[in-house]
């Protein structure tokens, strides 16, 4: 026999954890699939290459449309809570230049026909923010106070940051293996972990989702459920009324092609862009060795940031501070300054002086040219394809590190090449089906009770770090599917705490 409930929610990270637990909240009857395992406070240690295998997918790599660039890697997070189990906690609320880039991107609305405004998402953000503890963190320490004084001299002030940590954050810069002390919130230990426990929602980890179930009964193609394969391999379908798919800007458009939502459109405008306008927020550490120790790797991992050129007719560009990998990233991954990866004795010399690096991470807006498909062996695949905007945004963000950390006393100063942890925009939310994949809340342009609530929503790549600004979209999904405009849940449940 199929099982049934409410709500089939795909995904535990920022969007899906929030929404099932919320869903849970208001009464519904909640099943939340995620295809990595559970791991607690209890099971993190800050032992890199065992995080590396067991909370982080297998790296991917977008693929460079031009020969003469390389590709570059993908990283999230695979276990329950997503990405947000292993972040760094930055929470950063949308600037106004971003809400503007979204209704110019895909027609993005609000219930009174009026361009989505800060306004729309302010109470949702407010109430994230207040459900996850947001704090200033103004505790630097010395890998920051090496470089602040030069963000000064530059006349680019070096700013706390918000944090979702609580008082018992020890700095012991473990957040990319799991908080071992549940100091760092993240959507399991905020949100699911009380809803299963008050709230009766299940949780299956190792659920890998195959496929969404449609059926047509002649008003038009549904969402019924989902197909997904348990860690033993053994497949399984569930039912539901609504089917929220929230697996991530890099999973999401491949489930639904996968489901041959493009085919059940008729390769309609809005199923042809699955998987299009595929954003980076693209990354880079910048390292500086220093004569004294920074010990830049035992610290809340981004301590400051400086947004003035965090605008794009500023430069387009965010520098947070401080910042190191851990040993493995650290050595696989440095070049010299002119981007030749750095290899023998000189980085094993480098290696041994690991304490004395302070590191910078640039964070470059982009306009989401990238595109996510799915190959002839049914393999998701990645591109790339920079415009000349976008490099010279990354190529400045670059010269600005440097100057930095040579003008703050550094020895030798080498990089990494362009990185993305802060994917967006695959499967874009707008008002406008030629130009988007989902509606203003969410729901699939082609495919009733079919909800979308991830970062692969995002229109246009945000110049902040995006973990807010997705809960507080999720959350205001939950709220809308809570209150079921279209009659498309059992008439039971409660409305969630109105946000405020």
């Amino acid at each position: 026999m199929s099982e049934r409930y409410d709500v089939i929610v795909v995904g535990s990270g920022a969007g899906g954890g929030l929404i099932a637990a919320e869903l849970a909240d208001a009464g519904r009857r909640v099943l939340l699939l995620e295809a990595g395992p559970h791991k607690t406070a209890a099971d993190y240690t800050r032992w890199e290459a065992r995080a590396n295998h067991e909370m982080w997918w297998p790296i991917a790599w977008a693929e460079p449309t031009a020969p003469d660039q390389p590709p570059m890697p993908l990283f999230r997070g695979r276990l329950v809570g997503g990405t947000t189990s292993i972040n760094t906690k930055v929470a950063l609320r949308p600037s106004s230049e971003d809400y503007v880039k979204w209704h110019a991107a895909a027609g993005l609305v609000n219930d009174d026909g009026e361009p989505f405004s800060e306004a729309d998402l302010l109470p949702h953000l407010e109430r994230v923010e207040q459900r996850l503890g947001v704090r200033v963190r103004n505790d630097w320490q010395q890998c920051v106070k090496t470089v602040a004084p030069t963000f000064h001299e530059l006349g680019a002030e070096l700013e706390s940051v918000m944090s979702y940590t609580d008082e018992n954050c020890m700095r012991c810069g473990s957040c990319l293996q799991g908080c071992p002390t549940n100091a760092g919130k993240n959507t399991l230990n905020v949100y699911i972990q009380p809803a299963i426990v008050h709230s009766d929602l299940e949780l299956r980890a190792g659920a890998d989702v195959r496929r969404v179930l449609m059926e047509d009964h002649g008003d038009g193609l549904q969402a019924t459920g989902v197909e997904y394969a348990s860690a033993d391999g053994s497949i399984h379908q569930v039912h539901a009324e609504v089917v929220v798919v929230a697996a991530g800007a890099l999973s999401t458009p491949g489930i639904l092609l996968r489901s041959g939502v493009r085919e059940a459109g008729h390769d309609s405008p809005s199923s042809m862009l699955i998987g299009r306008n595929l954003g980076f927020h693209v990354a880079r550490l910048v390292e500086g060795l220093f004569d004294e120790i920074q010990d830049a790797h035992a610290v809340y991992p981004i301590t400051a940031h400086c947004i003035k050129f965090q605008r794009d007719a500023d430069g387009g560009f965010i520098v947070e501070a401080a910042t190191i990998q851990d040993p493995i990233g650290f050595a696989a991954a440095l070049s010299d300054d002119s981007g030749v990866p750095l290899w023998g004795q000189e980085l094993v010399d480098l290696m041994r002086r690991y304490r004395y690096f302070t590191g910078l991470l640039t964070m470059v807006n982009d306009e989401n040219t990238g595109s996510v498909w799915v190959d002839e062996t049914g393999r998701d695949r990645y591109s790339i394809n920079f415009n000349a905007s976008e490099q010279q945004r990354i190529d400045a963000s670059l010269a600005f590190a440097q100057e930095v950390l040579r003008k703050a006393g550094a020895r030798r100063v080498v990089q990494t090449g362009t990185l993305s942890t802060h994917v967006q925009g695959s499967c874009r939310m707008g008002s406008d089906p030629q130009r988007s994949v989902v509606g203003p809340y969410g729901e699939s342009h082609d495919v009733k009770r079919l909800f979308i609530g991830d970062s692969s929503v995002v229109p246009r790549t945000l110049s902040v770090n995006p973990s807010l600004t997705i809960m507080a979209l999720a959350s205001r999904l939950a709220e809308y599917l809570a209150g079921d405009r279209h009659g498309y849940l059992p008439a039971r449940g409660r409305l969630p705490v109105a946000a405020g």
